[in-house]
C-alpha cells in the first residue's frame, strides 16, 4: 500500500476517539506547546522592547513588532513549498521546532544583535512548523469527511489552550520576576511540543502527562492574588488537565500514524535534508538584517529607502497626507519591501496556476483567494491585541483590586505603600506619578527580586479616593492576552456543536457567510473598546470588563473565520498545491500583521514633558479613537463580504466531490 500523504488516502480502519483519529490528539499537544512558546513571547515582546534593555519608544517597538509578526507569517509559504516538493511535512516540523527552541533561548540574552537573531530563528522556524502541522491534521481525514471541520476546531482549541497558558505563565513570570525567565519558560514549552511530535507513543504519553501536570500546578501558584486571576488560572489548569487525560487515553489506541506527514514520493535522501539546512543557515543572517531594519549594521538606526525628511514633509499636511506619511514610513523599510515583493511573486504564482486549471478547481481557487483577502483584513484589525491594545491594557486599563482608599483625613501626611498601577495619574507631593516612574522603581537594583517593596507617598488633596493595594493584587498587563484564547477554549466546542446542529438540518451558513459574521463581530468588539474609553474615570483609567467584553466578541468572530478558513484550504485546494496554498494563507496573514503594525502607528503616545509615558488621561482617547475607526472599517468590510457570499458559495461547487477536476 502506498503511504498516504494527502487528504483522501486515509485508511478507513484508523483508530479513533470520539470519532476523530487518535493522531489528532498528538498534534493537539504538539501544537499547544508550540503556541505556548510563541504566544508567551508575543505577550511580552512590545512591553519588553519598551521597558527592557532596548528602551524603544512606541513607534520603534511597533515597527519591529510589525516586521517580526509579518515575517513570521511570510515564511510558512516557503516552508509549505519545501515540504511539498523536497522533505515532507514531518521533517519540516522537526526542523522548525528546533529553530524556534533556539530562538526562545537566545531571547534571554540582553544584546541587540542577539535579540534580532532570536526573532529570526523564530521567524524561520515558524515557517517550517506552522503550515505543515496544520496540513498533517487534514491528512488524517478521508476526502469528504463531515468530521474534518470539527477536527480542525479541536486542533484550534489546542492552539488556544497554549495561547491561554502562555500569558498567564510566561507573561506573568516575565513581568514579575524578569524578562529572561519568561522567555526561558517559552523555550521549555517549545521543546515539550517538539518532543511530543517525535517521540514514540508511550514516551509521548508520559511527556503529555508530566508537562500538563507541571503547567497546571504552576498556573495555580504563579498568579496575581485576586479573584479574577484565581478563576482564570484555575479554569485553564482544569482544561489543561482534562486535555492531558483525554490525549493519554486516545494514545492508548494509537498515536500519530507513520504515514502522516511523510514525503509523498517515498524516503527523503539525507543529502536533500542537508541542503535545506544549509540554505536555512544562509538565509538566517539575511532575515536578521530585514527584521532589524538593517539597524544591526547601521549604528543601531533603521534603514529606509525613502528619506526621513521626505516622509516628515507629508506629516505637516492634512489628515490624508499624515496617513500617507505613516504608510510610506513603514513600507519603505526593508521588511516592508521584502514582504511586498514576496507577496506579488507568491500570489502571482497561485493566480497563474489557477488560470491553467479546469473550471471547478479554478472557481474553488478563486474562492480561496477572495476569502484569503478578507481574512487578511480581519487579522490586520484583530492583531492590535499584541501591540496597541497591549499598551492600552498596560497604561489605561484598571488592573488592580485595591484594599483601601485614601481619605480626607490623610491629606498632608506621608504613608508607606507598595506602588501599583492605582497611583498612576495622581501626584506624590508635587510630582505626577506616571508609568515610567513605576517601571523604574520595579527595575531598580534593590527591588528587582522583590514584589513587596514600599515607597513613601506624600498625600496631596487630589489623592482622596486613590486606591491602595499590594503588588500581588495587580494583574500583569499581558494577562489580558489570555482572554481571547480562554474564550476560544470555552466557545470552541459550542461553535462546533452549533455548526453540526445547523448542518444536519440544512441551515449551516456557507463559509463566505461565516467569514462576514466574523468580521462584523470583530467590529462590535472594537466598538466596545471605544465605548470603554468614553467611559473612563477622571484620571483616564478604563474598567477591565470593557477590555474583556471586547476580546470576547473578537473571539466569537475568530471562531467564525479562522478554523473554518483552515478547513477551507484543505477542502478547496488542489492536492498538489495544498501545503503551498496553506502557506499562502499564512502569507496573507503576514500582510495583515504588517498592516496591523501600520495601524498601530496611529496610537503612538507622545512623551510627556519629562520624556516619559504621559498620564493615563492623555492617552486614553488615542486608543479610543483608534478603536472607533477600526469598528467602522470592520462593519464596511463585513458587509462587502456578505454581499459577495452568494457567488462565492456557487463557485465552491459543494455538490461535487472535493477532488473533482471539473
Amino acid at each position: 500500500m502506498n503511504s498516504p500523504s494527502v487528504v483522501g488516502d486515509v485508511p478507513n480502519n484508523s483508530p479513533t476517539l470520539f470519532g476523530h483519529p487518535t493522531g489528532l490528539y498528538t498534534l493537539f499537544f504538539a501544537e499547544m506547546w508550540e503556541r505556548f512558546s510563541y504566544y508567551g513571547m508575543r505577550a511580552l515582546l512590545v512591553l519588553y522592547m519598551i521597558k527592557g534593555f532596548l528602551k524603544y519608544d512606541d513607534a520603534r517597538a511597533y515597527t519591529v513588532y510589525g516586521a517580526y509578526t509579518a515575517l513570521v507569517y511570510m515564511t510558512p509559504f516557503f516552508g509549505g513549498m519545501l515540504a511539498d516538493r523536497l522533505i515532507g511535512q514531518r521533517i519540516a516540523v522537526i526542523i522548525g521546532g528546533l529553530l524556534m527552541a533556539a530562538g526562545h533561548l537566545i531571547m534571554t540574552a540582553q544584546d541587540p544583535t542577539m535579540f534580532y537573531l532570536a526573532l529570526t530563528l523564530l521567524i524561520v522556524g515558524n515557517g517550517f512548523f506552522k503550515p505543515n502541522i496544520s496540513t498533517i491534521v487534514g491528512t488524517l481525514y478521508p476526502a469528504g469527511s463531515p468530521l474534518r471541520d470539527g477536527g480542525f476546531t479541536i486542533f484550534y482549541m489546542g492552539v488556544n489552550l497554549g495561547a491561554a497558558m502562555s500569558p498567564l505563565l510566561c507573561g506573568y513570570i516575565g513581568e514579575t520576576y524578569g524578562w529572561h525567565n519568561g522567555f526561558g519558560l517559552a523555550t521549555v514549552g517549545m521543546l515539550a511540543g517538539l518532543s511530543v511530535f517525535v517521540m514514540p507513543n508511550r514516551v509521548t504519553q508520559v511527556i503529555i502527562g508530566v508537562t500538563a501536570l507541571a503547567a497546571a500546578t504552576a498556573l495555580l501558584f504563579f498568579r496575581a492574588n485576586n479573584t479574577a486571576a484565581i478563576l482564570l488560572n484555575s479554569f485553564v489548569a482544569v482544561c489543561l488537565t482534562a486535555a492531558g487525560v483525554i490525549s493519554i487515553i486516545a494514545l492508548t489506541k494509537g498515536g500519530l500514524p507513520r504515514w502522516a506527514g511523510r514525503y509523498r514520493f517515498g524516503t527523503v535522501p539525507l543529502q536533500r535534508v542537508a541542503i535545506v539546512v544549509a540554505c536555512v543557515a544562509i538565509v538566517i543572517p539575511v532575515i536578521t538584517l530585514f527584521v532589524s531594519g538593517f539597524s544591526v549594521v547601521n549604528g543601531g538606526e533603521p534603514f529606509q529607502v525613502i528619506r526621513k525628511e521626505t516622509i516628515d514633509s507629508f506629516k505637516a499636511g492634512g489628515p490624508v497626507q499624515k496617513i500617507l506619511s505613516v504608510i510610506l514610513d513603514e513600507v519603505s523599510k526593508p521588511a516592508g519591501l521584502l514582504l511586498t515583493v514576496t507577496g506579488i511573486l507568491a500570489f502571482g504564482y497561485l493566480i497563474l496556476q489557477s488560470m491553467s486549471m479546469k473550471t471547478v478547481p479554478r472557481h474553488r481557487m478563486m474562492v480561496v483567494l477572495t476569502l484569503t483577502f478578507f481574512s487578511m483584513l480581519f487579522w490586520a484589525f484583530f492583531e492590535q491585541a499584541g501591540s496597541s491594545l497591549n499598551n492600552f491594557a498596560d497604561r489605561n486599563i484598571d488592573r488592580v483590586s485595591e484594599s483601601t482608599r485614601i481619605t480626607q483625613d490623610q491629606v498632608g501626611t506621608t504613608i508607606s505603600i507598595q506602588p501599583t498601577q492605582e497611583q498612576l495619574g495622581y501626584t506624590n507631593g508635587d510630582r505626577l506619578f506616571t508609568l515610567d516612574q513605576l517601571d523604574a522603581l520595579r527595575s531598580a537594583d534593590g527591588n528587582k527580586d522583590k514584589t513587596d517593596f514600599e515607597i513613601d507617598w506624600t498625600v496631596h488633596s487630589d489623592n482622596v479616593g486613590m486606591g491602595i493595594a499590594k503588588r500581588d493584587q495587580e494583574l500583569a498587563a499581558s494577562t489580558f492576552q489570555a482572554v481571547n484564547a480562554v474564550c476560544i477554549v470555552i466557545f470552541g466546542l459550542l461553535f462546533t456543536a452549533v455548526w453540526t446542529f445547523l448542518g444536519t438540518r440544512g441551515m449551516e451558513p456557507s463559509t463566505p457567510v461565516k467569514f462576514s459574521l466574523g468580521i462584523l463581530q470583530l467590529g462590535l468588539g472594537f466598538a466596545v473598546f471605544w465605548f470603554g474609553a468614553q467611559s473612563a474615570d477622571p484620571r483616564g483609567m478604563v474598567a477591565a470588563h470593557w477590555l474583556v467584553l471586547g476580546y470576547m466578541l473578537h473571539t466569537t468572530g475568530e471562531l467564525c473565520l479562522s478554523p473554518v478558513g483552515l478547513s477551507m484550504i484543505s477542502k478547496l485546494s488542489p492536492k498538489i498545491l495544498v501545503s503551498t496554498v496553506m502557506g499562502a494563507w499564512y502569507l496573507a496573514s503576514a500582510f495583515a500583521q504588517y498592516l496591523a503594525g501600520i495601524i498601530s502607528q496611529f496610537t503612538v503616545v507622545d512623551a510627556s514633558a519629562d520624556g516619559g509615558i504621559p498620564a493615563p488621561i492623555n492617552s486614553v482617547n488615542i486608543y479610543g479613537n483608534m478603536a472607533g475607526g477600526i469598528a467602522i472599517a470592520c462593519l464596511v468590510c463585513g458587509g462587502a463580504c456578505l454581499a459577495l457570499s452568494p457567488i462565492l458559495k456557487t463557485w465552491m461547487h459543494p455538490e461535487l466531490p472535493e477532488d473533482s477536476d471539473g
